[in-house]
Protein backbone atom coordinates (compact mmCIF):
# COMPACT_ATOMS: atom_id res chain seq x y z
CA UNK A 1 0.00 0.00 0.00
CA UNK A 2 1.11 3.43 -0.43
CA UNK A 3 1.28 5.79 2.26
CA UNK A 4 -0.37 9.27 2.08
CA UNK A 5 1.95 10.84 2.26
CA UNK A 6 3.27 9.64 -1.44
CA UNK A 7 -0.21 9.91 -2.59
CA UNK A 8 0.18 13.82 -1.83
CA UNK A 9 3.89 14.12 -3.11
CA UNK A 10 2.60 11.88 -6.44
CA UNK A 11 -0.91 14.38 -6.85
CA UNK A 12 1.54 17.26 -6.22
CA UNK A 13 3.48 16.07 -9.26
CA UNK A 14 1.00 15.57 -11.28
CA UNK A 15 -0.73 18.75 -10.52
CA UNK A 16 2.64 20.69 -11.19
CA UNK A 17 2.81 18.64 -14.17
CA UNK A 18 -0.57 19.48 -15.56
CA UNK A 19 -0.02 23.35 -14.49
CA UNK A 20 3.21 23.62 -17.13
CA UNK A 21 1.74 21.49 -19.72
CA UNK A 22 -1.87 24.06 -19.43
CA UNK A 23 0.75 27.03 -19.36
CA UNK A 24 2.41 25.80 -22.48
CA UNK A 25 -0.86 25.15 -23.82
CA UNK A 26 -1.93 28.77 -23.20
CA UNK A 27 1.42 30.73 -24.27
CA UNK A 28 0.97 29.03 -27.57
CA UNK A 29 -2.82 29.64 -27.94
CA UNK A 30 -1.71 33.37 -27.22
CA UNK A 31 1.26 32.95 -29.60
CA UNK A 32 -0.61 31.95 -32.07
CA UNK A 33 -3.32 34.70 -31.24
CA UNK A 34 -0.98 37.28 -31.61
CA UNK A 35 0.32 36.43 -34.78
CA UNK A 36 -3.45 35.84 -36.29
CA UNK A 37 -3.61 39.33 -34.91
CA UNK A 38 -0.89 40.99 -36.25
CA UNK A 39 -1.57 39.34 -39.29
CA UNK A 40 -5.15 40.40 -39.93
CA UNK A 41 -3.75 44.10 -39.12
CA UNK A 42 -1.74 43.84 -41.82
CA UNK A 43 -4.15 42.36 -44.24
CA UNK A 44 -6.83 45.38 -42.75
CA UNK A 45 -3.91 47.82 -43.60
CA UNK A 46 -2.89 46.16 -47.41
CA UNK A 47 -6.87 46.55 -47.82
CA UNK A 48 -7.13 49.57 -46.45
CA UNK A 49 -4.41 51.06 -48.75
CA UNK A 50 -6.02 49.69 -51.74
CA UNK A 51 -9.38 51.32 -50.77
CA UNK A 52 -8.03 54.52 -50.32
CA UNK A 53 -5.60 54.07 -53.63
CA UNK A 54 -9.32 53.25 -55.69
CA UNK A 55 -10.89 56.46 -54.15
CA UNK A 56 -8.37 58.43 -55.05
CA UNK A 57 -8.14 57.25 -58.78
CA UNK A 58 -12.17 57.10 -58.85
CA UNK A 59 -11.63 60.95 -57.99
CA UNK A 60 -9.07 61.66 -60.22
CA UNK A 61 -11.25 60.02 -62.70
CA UNK A 62 -14.36 62.46 -61.39
CA UNK A 63 -12.46 65.72 -61.36
CA UNK A 64 -10.69 65.12 -65.20
CA UNK A 65 -14.44 64.14 -66.49
CA UNK A 66 -15.65 67.21 -65.23
CA UNK A 67 -13.12 69.77 -66.33
CA UNK A 68 -13.41 68.12 -69.83
CA UNK A 69 -17.24 68.62 -69.66
CA UNK A 70 -16.90 72.44 -68.77
CA UNK A 71 -14.26 72.66 -71.45
CA UNK A 72 -16.96 71.36 -74.20
CA UNK A 73 -19.57 73.33 -72.68
CA UNK A 74 -17.62 76.57 -72.88
CA UNK A 75 -16.42 75.70 -76.12
CA UNK A 76 -20.07 75.31 -76.75
CA UNK A 77 -21.02 78.54 -75.57
CA UNK A 78 -18.13 80.22 -77.29
CA UNK A 79 -19.21 79.02 -80.37
CA UNK A 80 -23.00 79.29 -79.94
CA UNK A 81 -22.54 83.23 -79.15
CA UNK A 82 -20.20 83.59 -82.13
CA UNK A 83 -22.98 82.36 -84.14
CA UNK A 84 -25.51 84.64 -82.49
CA UNK A 85 -23.14 87.63 -83.36
CA UNK A 86 -22.63 86.32 -86.78
CA UNK A 87 -26.66 85.99 -86.78
CA UNK A 88 -27.12 89.57 -85.76
CA UNK A 89 -24.79 91.33 -87.59
CA UNK A 90 -25.84 90.13 -91.21
CA UNK A 91 -29.59 90.71 -89.44
CA UNK A 92 -28.29 94.30 -88.97
CA UNK A 93 -27.11 94.25 -93.04
CA UNK A 94 -30.20 93.09 -94.24
CA UNK A 95 -32.22 96.24 -92.24
CA UNK A 96 -29.77 98.33 -94.28
CA UNK A 97 -30.45 96.81 -97.83
CA UNK A 98 -34.15 98.61 -98.34
CA UNK A 99 -32.03 101.41 -98.06
CA UNK A 100 -29.73 100.47 -101.44
CA UNK A 101 -32.10 101.75 -103.63
CA UNK A 102 -32.06 105.11 -102.54
CA UNK A 103 -27.99 105.15 -103.20
CA UNK A 104 -27.35 108.14 -106.43
CA UNK A 105 -25.22 104.71 -108.28
CA UNK A 106 -27.98 102.36 -107.45
CA UNK A 107 -28.46 101.75 -111.26
CA UNK A 108 -24.34 100.91 -111.48
CA UNK A 109 -25.14 98.42 -108.70
CA UNK A 110 -28.36 97.02 -110.68
CA UNK A 111 -25.85 97.23 -113.97
CA UNK A 112 -23.39 94.77 -112.25
CA UNK A 113 -26.01 92.81 -110.83
CA UNK A 114 -27.33 92.22 -114.21
CA UNK A 115 -24.26 91.61 -115.75
CA UNK A 116 -23.29 88.78 -113.25
CA UNK A 117 -26.55 87.43 -113.40
CA UNK A 118 -26.02 87.02 -117.70
CA UNK A 119 -22.37 85.50 -117.16
CA UNK A 120 -23.71 83.13 -114.83
CA UNK A 121 -26.06 81.97 -117.14
CA UNK A 122 -24.60 82.05 -120.37
CA UNK A 123 -27.27 82.27 -122.53
CA UNK A 124 -28.13 84.33 -125.00
CA UNK A 125 -31.75 85.81 -124.08
CA UNK A 126 -33.45 86.93 -120.13
CA UNK A 127 -36.16 87.57 -118.82
CA UNK A 128 -35.45 90.27 -115.95
CA UNK A 129 -37.68 89.89 -113.22
CA UNK A 130 -37.16 93.23 -110.46
CA UNK A 131 -38.70 94.63 -107.36
CA UNK A 132 -40.19 98.25 -107.96
CA UNK A 133 -37.33 100.11 -106.70
CA UNK A 134 -35.39 98.36 -108.83
CA UNK A 135 -37.72 98.32 -111.63
CA UNK A 136 -37.75 102.32 -111.73
CA UNK A 137 -33.69 102.05 -112.89
CA UNK A 138 -34.78 99.66 -115.76
CA UNK A 139 -36.01 102.21 -118.45
CA UNK A 140 -35.49 101.09 -122.27
CA UNK A 141 -32.34 103.59 -122.40
CA UNK A 142 -30.95 101.80 -119.61
CA UNK A 143 -31.96 97.77 -121.18
CA UNK A 144 -30.87 98.94 -124.54
CA UNK A 145 -27.41 99.91 -123.38
CA UNK A 146 -26.57 97.07 -121.18
CA UNK A 147 -28.32 94.44 -124.00
CA UNK A 148 -25.93 95.78 -126.85
CA UNK A 149 -22.65 96.03 -124.06
CA UNK A 150 -23.46 92.25 -123.61
CA UNK A 151 -24.61 91.39 -126.31
CA UNK A 152 -27.58 89.23 -125.22
CA UNK A 153 -31.81 90.24 -125.38
CA UNK A 154 -32.91 91.48 -122.29
CA UNK A 155 -36.77 91.91 -121.66
CA UNK A 156 -38.78 92.95 -118.62
CA UNK A 157 -40.77 90.08 -116.65
CA UNK A 158 -42.85 90.06 -113.59
CA UNK A 159 -42.05 91.73 -110.86
CA UNK A 160 -40.20 90.19 -107.68
CA UNK A 161 -43.01 89.23 -104.58
CA UNK A 162 -40.07 89.97 -102.13
CA UNK A 163 -36.28 91.13 -102.02
CA UNK A 164 -34.48 93.99 -103.61
CA UNK A 165 -32.66 93.88 -106.67
CA UNK A 166 -32.85 91.14 -109.99
CA UNK A 167 -33.28 87.25 -110.47
CA UNK A 168 -32.74 86.74 -114.37
CA UNK A 169 -34.22 83.89 -116.38
CA UNK A 170 -33.36 82.10 -119.63
CA UNK A 171 -36.10 83.09 -122.15
CA UNK A 172 -37.48 79.34 -122.33
CA UNK A 173 -37.74 79.80 -118.16
CA UNK A 174 -35.58 76.63 -117.45
CA UNK A 175 -32.78 78.05 -115.52
CA UNK A 176 -32.83 81.08 -113.44
CA UNK A 177 -30.34 83.21 -111.53
CA UNK A 178 -31.23 84.96 -107.90
CA UNK A 179 -29.06 87.79 -107.25
CA UNK A 180 -31.30 89.86 -105.36
CA UNK A 181 -29.23 91.73 -102.90
CA UNK A 182 -30.62 89.47 -99.85
CA UNK A 183 -29.65 86.29 -101.51
CA UNK A 184 -26.67 87.95 -102.48
CA UNK A 185 -25.93 88.30 -98.62
CA UNK A 186 -26.69 84.90 -97.71
CA UNK A 187 -24.43 83.47 -100.27
CA UNK A 188 -21.42 85.78 -98.62
CA UNK A 189 -22.61 84.74 -95.40
CA UNK A 190 -21.95 81.19 -95.88
CA UNK A 191 -19.11 82.03 -97.79
CA UNK A 192 -17.42 84.43 -94.72
CA UNK A 193 -18.75 82.02 -92.40
CA UNK A 194 -15.26 80.25 -91.25
CA UNK A 195 -13.14 83.62 -91.82
CA UNK A 196 -15.03 85.74 -89.20
CA UNK A 197 -15.33 82.50 -86.78
CA UNK A 198 -11.22 82.80 -87.02
CA UNK A 199 -11.33 86.74 -86.32
CA UNK A 200 -13.62 86.34 -83.44
CA UNK A 201 -11.46 83.43 -82.52
CA UNK A 202 -8.47 86.04 -82.09
CA UNK A 203 -6.68 83.85 -84.91
CA UNK A 204 -4.88 85.34 -88.02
Amino acid sequence: MIGRDKVKVLEQAIMETAQQEAQVILAEAQAKADSIRKQAQADADVEGERIRQEARQAAERHIAQAIAKAQLEAQMLKLQRREQLLTRTFDKARERLRSIPQQPDYATIVRGLIEEAVTYLGDEAFVIHADAATARVLDDDFLADLAQSLNVHLEIGAPLEAGTGVVLSTANGHRRYDNTLETRLTRLQNDIRTDVYHILAGEA
